[in-house]
């Protein structure tokens, strides 16, 4: 837990896998306090304006009047980045300091947290030519040819993982030198320029699942046909962030008739569960020791956050 050393840099975390209730706990943070606060997203679905059902993006009501950011600003056309986000977070957590605001972060996209707290690697600019040619290589020969150049990081890596793959062999052949020399070296972190209060919700797994089943059951019956028909409508590369998106290739299957609704909803189910579990795995293992975790079905704020409580007194 940290300790309060700056009270008017003071930024709080609640982090965790899916459907583990951070976004509700966020607001209800935000509503424990007699001071004006903003909640600042931290998901890479969410940030998506076409993904308003599949990413569970909070609605007005949802937001109790508690002010949002980074919720649907970017267009589906447009990937957005673990650096394009954290940018624009670093910008929003500035002006809320600047206006005497407590800064909410809520999300759990762990590069997105890593980028802004510990920073980027600082990797040139890709050789477009090199990126094309990487990208147009089947994935085993890529995964072969990065065996070859950079073989400790082709041993980390799933022989399926296309994207890591790839950037992988894209950074070596570009730069002439691995991705893990780049990552060594990183810039633009804020984690020594705040105070920061982080929270990570572990619920019990099981009880996690559950919860990922039935919301996605609720997407169906709140249009998320609707939602992924319009997105294909718009006929986007199918490599987009947006379009790989849990239960947009799993309803689009559907919409195609290469499967019945059922299966639609039985695939994104799975594949919701999957991403949760190594979501949990994740914030379990990768997270610092000193962050405060909470492995029960309800979380007691006060205790959480005592640190805050205490200079921002409860109304």
């Amino acid at each position: 837990m940290s300790t309060l050393g700056s009270p008017g840099k003071a930024v709080a975390l609640i982090a965790g896998p899916t459907a583990s209730g951070k976004s509700d706990l966020a607001v209800e943070l935000a509503l424990a306090f007699s001071r004006r606060c903003v909640v600042i997203n931290a998901d890479s679905a969410q940030v998506y304006r076409d993904l308003k059902v599949l990413s569970a993006r909070p609605s007005e009501t949802d937001m109790r009047g508690v002010e949002h950011r980074l919720f649907g600003e970017w267009d589906g056309a447009h990937a957005c980045s673990a650096a394009d986000w954290a940018a624009r977070a670093r910008r929003e957590i500035e002006n809320s300091h600047l206006a005497g605001v407590l800064p909410i972060l809520v999300g759990g996209t762990g590069l997105y947290l890593r980028t802004l707290l510990d920073g980027i690697a600082p990797v040139p600019p890709i050789d477009p030519a090199v990126r094309e040619a990487v990208r147009a290589m089947p994935l085993a020969e890529a995964y072969a040819a990065l065996g070859a150049e950079d073989a400790a990081r082709a041993a980390a890596l799933n022989p399926a993982d296309t994207a890591r793959i790839t950037r992988s062999l894209e950074v070596v052949r570009s730069t002439r030198k691995p991705l893990a020399y780049w990552q060594q070296q990183r810039v633009g972190g804020i984690a020594s320029h705040i105070d920061l209060h982080p929270l990570v919700l572990l619920p019990p797994r099981e009880a996690l699942y559950a919860r990922c089943n039935a919301r996605l059951a609720r997407m169906l019956a709140d249009d998320a046909i609707g939602e992924v028909r319009a997105l294909l409508a718009r006929e986007l590369c199918p490599s987009l962030p947006v379009m790989r998106a849990i239960g947009v290739p799993e309803i689009a299957g559907y919409l195609r008739g290469e499967w019945p609704l059922e299966d639609a909803l039985a695939r994104s189910q799975q594949a919701t569960r999957n991403y949760a579990k190594r979501q949990y795995t994740w914030f379990r293992r990768q997270t610092p020791r000193d962050w405060l975790r909470s492995e029960s079905e309800n979380c007691d704020l006060k205790a959480a956050f005592e640190i805050l409580f205490a200079y921002w007194r409860l109304t």
